[in-house]
């Protein structure tokens, strides 16, 4: 068996590639499946996108811990990965007494937690930072160090980067079965693949229950609870400033408006716990409560400015805690399980201290040709006349636009497919062609045809997102 590694991680979502990458400073042979086509095809494509502060998590658990570790690595490893990343600081506004008094307590919870900056701002800062907020809202708990980042975009650097430092990812690779043979993991792909490792990472989002069972370890359960939400177009006149949050309940942080970092507004998620876990669909129950919260906060919001909708899946463990630690019974085994909200802020600081917990495992050394850095691709939309026209001398696509709405290149989509897309879905993520107000309505035939083109398959073999996801059925005239 020549596929033997010294670490295979289980999942390519966002903590699963902070761990790769952070495994990939190492002299090691390390590798991540993944039963998806692409990286971020979970709970890391469809969040919120923002990088919270720390006063929400109960002091003491893991959340609180890789939360605020989370939050003062996070800038430092966007520059590096060249990800957008904005500390536009957050609001949890308040409507009465008994609201204002949950502001107190997540203050002082915030202040343990070891939070900087937190503050309780009254009516009149936060209607004059704020002005297109509820009149009615009576005060707001000010966390200057929350920010927003892209999810799916930041997954897809720490890709990018861990395989520049040369980590391996195998795709389509659902786990199936976890034998131990000799000190080694054996896992098994539903297709028949094989791989052998001598640490196992599990990372499966909702499905890490199912890998721990599998390899005799812990038992936990995962409750799947769906999250819906609305993105409105890049509005002419700002909207909001900051991520504007409404006083946490046992649901969650509840439904929030925010700008993201591509322009557009963010409004949801809602909560609600559903028997499926990959049940990704939307309801109009759902996206009602959505819009009417959404609306509490900021009144001028209206539905002719939403472009599309969409649900995440968060992995709710039955802990309520992350589950991050070497399982006692089955030795070199870690569960990284119930990665929740706040995830996303959390993953590079769980990336470190996991790699960090392995290398000391291995006593592996550090590469001295590591390089931290990866490059973005070139953006028309992003660059000045002058830049356009020099991309343009050196790459003539480049001046070709496919996605009109966005601004987006043919050399823009090359260059993803180049770096590992094969599916709309993963041009979309890379480029943002498809995410503009026409949703792919003018730019998605002639992406097909680049895909095809590129990769040199038959254009009924292009998918929106692997499996079975076909755009079209058959040929009919010519090509």
């Amino acid at each position: 068996m020549d596929k033997i590694y010294d670490v295979i991680v289980i999942g390519a979502g966002v903590v699963g590639m902070s761990i790769l990458r952070e495994l990939s400073f190492y002299d090691l042979k390390i590798a991540c499946v993944e039963a998806m086509e692409d990286v971020a095809e979970g709970a890391s494509k469809a969040n919120s996108g923002i990088v919270h502060a720390g006063y929400d998590p109960i002091e003491g658990t893991n959340k609180a811990k890789f939360n605020v570790e989370g939050n003062r690595m996070f800038e430092e490893v966007c520059k590096q990965l060249d990800v957008e990343y904005k500390m536009i600081g957050s609001l949890v506004v308040a409507f009465d007494e008994k609201e204002i008094n949950i502001l107190e307590e997540l203050l002082q919870r915030g202040k343990r937690n070891g939070v900087k900056g937190l503050e309780i701002k009254g009516k009149s800062w936060v209607l004059e930072n704020e002005p297109n907020l509820n009149r009615e809202i009576r005060a707001a708990l000010f966390a200057p160090y929350s920010g927003i980042t892209n999810p799916y975009k930041l997954t897809i650097a720490l890709y990018e980067n861990a395989i520049q430092n040369g980590a391996k990812v195998y795709f389509g690779f659902k786990v199936c079965r976890v034998d131990t043979q000799n000190g080694y993991f054996i896992i098994y792909s539903q297709d028949k693949r094989l791989l052998k490792t001598r640490i196992l990472v599990n990372c499966a989002g909702v499905h890490a229950d199912e890998i721990s069972k599998m390899a005799g370890a812990r038992k936990f359960t995962i409750y799947p609870r769906r999250g819906q939400y609305f993105i409105l177009d890049k509005p002419e006149k700002e909207i909001v400033k900051r991520v504007i949050f409404q006083v946490p309940t046992e649901k969650g942080k509840g439904v929030l408006v925010t700008p993201t970092v591509d322009g557009n507004v963010l409004l949801g998620p809602n909560s609600e716990y559903i028997e499926c876990k990959d049940d990704t669909s939307t309801t109009q129950e759902g996206l009602d409560e959505v819009f009417e919260k959404a609306k509490r906060v900021v009144p001028t919001l209206t539905k002719k400015d939403v472009i599309t909708i969409f649900s995440g899946i968060r992995a709710t463990p039955d802990t309520h805690d992350f589950i991050i630690e070497e399982d006692e019974r089955v030795k070199n085994f870690i569960n990284v399980a119930g990665i929740e909200s706040p995830g996303l802020t959390s993953s590079v600081a769980i990336g470190k201290y996991v790699a960090g917990m392995i290398a000391e495992k291995l006593n592996a050394k550090q590469k001295s040709n590591f390089n931290p850095y990866r490059e973005d691709i070139k953006r028309f939309s992003e660059l000045t006349e002058e830049e356009r026209n020099e991309m343009i001398k050196k790459f003539p696509s480049f001046g070709n636009i496919v996605c009109r709405c966005e601004f987006v290149s043919e050399y823009e989509i090359v260059e993803a497919i180049k770096r590992g897309a094969r599916t709309i879905d993963g041009i979309k993520r890379r480029t943002r062609a498809g995410m503009g107000r026409c949703q792919g309505g003018f730019c998605t035939p002639r992406i097909i045809d680049i895909l095809s083109r590129e990769l040199n398959v038959d254009k009924t073999q292009i998918t929106k997102f692997g499996k079975n996801s076909y755009i079209l059925i058959e040929k009919r005239w010519g090509n």
